[in-house]
């Protein structure tokens, strides 16, 4: 018997990840499932986080991201979830995500890697929009501040395809935290919970 669209396209994702991973320093990977409708993706690069809400906005490296494939991927977008602290115009204080016109409008032919590729420009502050805010106070920061220089990291997510890039990234300028406690170790229980969702009414603004 044919399999549905659904688990052959789970079963391509996987390989885009498989290949995103082999290709990248940055990125990698749990899956959970035959085939895998849930991901736990983690990033090594720096991203913003404000641990002190009247303190300064420091640069920490190690950020986990979970995604859930529901039912009725990939006509409808994965449910996303940034699990590990960080401060950025466009993803709230609780972990959900904006992806743009993506939101609202989702591209059935985006595929994981694709996806994966748009977090990374998101966690180095390559793409963020401080006009439509998830956190309106890193948006305001994002505008006005000197400090550092956006984006964080130079690198593609393939770096290790791009000559020059791979294991070039310059340090940047500013505060540094210590290294976050990855929080993998929960993942078996969180699997059969839902992640919340990208919705609006979810949204935490920070006055």
């Amino acid at each position: 018997m044919r399999d549905s669209p659904r688990i052959r396209r789970l079963h391509s994702d996987l390989k885009s990840l498989q290949q995103l991973a082999t290709d990248s320093s940055i990125f990698d990977f749990t899956p959970y499932g035959t085939p895998p409708d849930f991901y736990v993706l983690r990033f090594s690069g720096p991203g913003c986080h404000k641990p002190d809400p009247s303190g300064n906005v420091i640069v920490h490296k190690q950020h986990e991201v979970h995604i859930r494939l529901g039912a009725n991927y990939p006509r409808t977008m994965p449910d996303l979830a940034w699990k590990t602290p960080i401060f950025h115009p466009n993803i709230s204080t609780t972990g959900v995500v904006c992806l743009g016109g993506y939101g609202t409008h989702w591209a059935p032919s985006l595929a994981l890697d694709e996806l994966c590729s748009m977090l990374w420009d998101m966690l180095r502050l390559a793409n963020y929009d401080e006009t439509s805010p998830y956190n309106r106070e890193a948006a305001a920061w994002a505008k006005h501040q000197t400090e550092y220089v956006f984006p964080l990291d130079p690198r593609p997510l393939r770096d290790r395809l791009v000559p020059g890039t791979f294991g070039q990234v310059k340090e940047p300028s500013g505060p540094m935290s210590a290294p976050l406690v990855p929080v993998t170790e929960t993942v078996e229980a969180e699997v059969v919970e839902p992640l919340v969702a990208t919705v609006v009414e979810e949204i935490v603004f920070i006055e």
